[in-house]
C-alpha cells in the first residue's frame, strides 16, 4: 500500500490535490499543520482493496475418528466471549466490507477537515466566510457561493461586500434585451421542460405579445401534447381567442410538414408533452424536435419554485444542440430565488422571460437582471424552520467542497 503526502497552503488547496492525483474515493490518513501549510498523507482507494485480497484458506487438519458412543466434548464448541455487539465466531472480511468502510471514514475525515477549513476561513477573511453564509441562506449553492466569495476583494466590509457580489451576478445573468427577444424578432421555437412547469400558459403569453405587435395572421401554434386529457383542448381555446391557428401533431414526420406549411408565419410556437426531466422519453422528444428539418429553437422553462439541485438536473437532462436559452418561471410564486440564479448564471444560458402569473399576457416580461438579483435578497427568503443556523453552515459547506 502506497502512501503519499501532499502539502499546500490551504485544507481546501491541500484536498484539491489529493483529488487530482488519487480521485475521489482516496482515504485521507492524517493532517496536520506544517511551516507555511499543511501536510496531509492519503492513500488511493484501490491501493487500500488490495490489502483485503484473501489470503490461500489453509489445509484442513485431519479429523480424528470418533466412535458414535463418544461424547463430544464442550470444548469442541466455538466459544462465546461476551463482547457486547461482536460475534465470538466472525467471517472473513471481504473486500467490499473494507471498501466501505473506507468510504465511511472518508466521509468522517472530509467533514472534519471541512470543518477546520471553515473554521480558518472565518478568522482569515470574516467578511468572505459571511457572504458565503448569506449567499447559502438565499438558496445559493455552496459551491457557488464559494466560489463567488473567492474573488471578493480583500478591501471590502461586509456592507461592500454586498454590494458587489450585487453586481457580480446582476452582470453575470443573460438577460435577453428589448429588440432582440424572440416576439420582436421571430422564428420556430418549441417549449419544453417538465410536468407543470407552465409550458402552455406560457406559449398562450408568448402568441398574446406577438398577436397585439404583429397581429393573428402572424402567428401560428402547434402542439406534441397528446397524452394528457384535454391539452389539445387547452391550447385550442387560447388559439381561438386570440384568433390564431392551432395544429395538433402526431411524430417527426408529422411536424415537420406542419413547419414547412407555417413557413410564412413570423412566430411559431410549439408546446410539447410535459414529462419528468429523468423520463426516457426526455431522449426522444429532444430527437423529435431536431429532425424537423427546419430552424426549429428550443426553449427550456425552469420553475423558480423548484430546488436548485432539481433545475440543474432538468438543465442537464434538456441540453443538446438547438436549446436557445430559458424561461424562469412561478417567480411570484418562489420563497428564494438564489438556486434558480445559481444554475442560470453557470449554464450561461440566455434569460429570455420570467412569468409571475396566470394572467395571459400581463404576467410575462423580459428578464431583468437587476429585479431578479434585488429580488434574490430581499428580506427573509426562506423560513426560519429551513434556514441554517451558524453552527449548520459548515456542514453545509463541507458537502460543497467537493465542486
Amino acid at each position: 500500500m502506497v502512501v503519499r503526502k501532499f502539502f499546500a497552503t490551504s485544507t481546501r488547496e491541500a484536498l484539491r490535490l489529493v483529488r487530482e492525483a488519487l480521485g475521489n474515493e482516496a482515504l485521507i490518513l492524517s493532517n496536520r499543520p506544517v511551516a507555511g501549510g499543511v501536510e496531509i498523507m492519503a492513500v488511493a482507494e484501490h491501493e487500500v482493496a488490495s490489502v483485503a485480497v484473501s489470503a490461500p484458506p489453509a489445509a484442513p487438519k485431519p479429523q480424528q475418528p470418533q466412535t458414535p458412543a463418544q461424547p463430544v466434548p464442550p470444548s469442541a464448541f466455538p466459544r462465546n466471549d461476551g463482547v457486547a455487539g461482536l460475534p465470538a465466531a466472525r467471517d472473513a472480511v471481504t473486500t467490499q466490507d473494507l471498501v466501505n468502510e473506507v468510504r465511511l471514514l472518508r466521509g468522517l475525515v472530509e467533514g472534519q477537515l471541512a470543518g477546520f477549513a471553515w473554521k480558518d476561513l472565518t478568522r482569515r477573511s470574516p467578511t468572505q466566510a459571511e457572504l458565503i453564509r448569506e449567499l447559502m441562506g438565499r438558496g445559493f449553492g455552496a459551491s457557488f457561493a464559494r466560489a463567488l466569495a473567492t474573488r471578493l476583494p480583500t478591501d471590502h466590509d461586509r456592507s461592500r461586500a454586498r454590494r458587489w457580489v450585487k453586481a457580480v451576478l446582476t452582470s453575470s445573468l443573460r438577460c435577453v434585451m428589448a429588440g432582440e427577444d424572440l416576439v420582436t424578432r421571430g422564428g420556430v421555437y418549441a417549449l419544453v421542460g417538465p410536468t407543470g412547469v407552465g409550458k402552455t400558459t406560457t406559449v398562450a403569453k408568448l402568441a398574446a405579445s406577438c398577436t397585439l405587435q404583429h397581429g393573428p395572421a402572424q402567428v401560428a401554434l402547434v402542439t406534441t401534447d397528446s397524452y394528457r386529457i384535454g391539452a389539445v383542448d387547452q391550447l385550442r381555446i387560447y388559439g381561438k381567442i386570440l384568433g390564431v391557428p392551432v395544429f395538433s401533431v402526431k411524430d417527426g414526420q408529422d411536424l415537420a410538414v406542419t413547419l414547412a406549411e407555417l413557413r410564412g408565419r413570423h412566430l411559431v410556437l410549439v408546446d410539447t408533452v410535459g414529462m419528468g426531466q429523468r423520463d426516457r422519453r426526455v431522449a426522444e422528444q429532444i430527437a423529435l424536435l431536431s429532425g424537423t428539418g427546419r430552424p426549429l429553437q428550443r426553449l427550456l422553462l425552469l420553475s423558480a419554485v423548484a430546488q436548485g439541485e432539481a433545475l440543474e438536473d432538468t438543465l442537464q437532462r434538456y441540453r443538446g444542440d438547438g436549446l436557445a436559452g430559458c424561461v424562469l418561471t412561478k417567480v411570484d410564486e418562489a420563497l428564494s430565488l438564489g438556486g434558480a440564479l445559481d444554475v442560470v448564471v453557470r449554464s450561461k444560458l440566455p434569460l429570455h422571460y420570467v412569468t409571475n402569473g396566470q394572467r395571459v399576457p400581463e404576467d410575462l416580461h423580459l428578464a431583468s437582471a437587476l429585479y431578479l438579483v434585488e429580488r434574490a435578497f430581499r428580506g427573509d427568503a426562506i423560513p426560519a424552520a429551513f434556514r441554517r443556523g451558524p453552527e449548520e453552515v459548515p456542514l453545509a459547506f463541507a458537502a460543497g467542497m467537493g465542486g
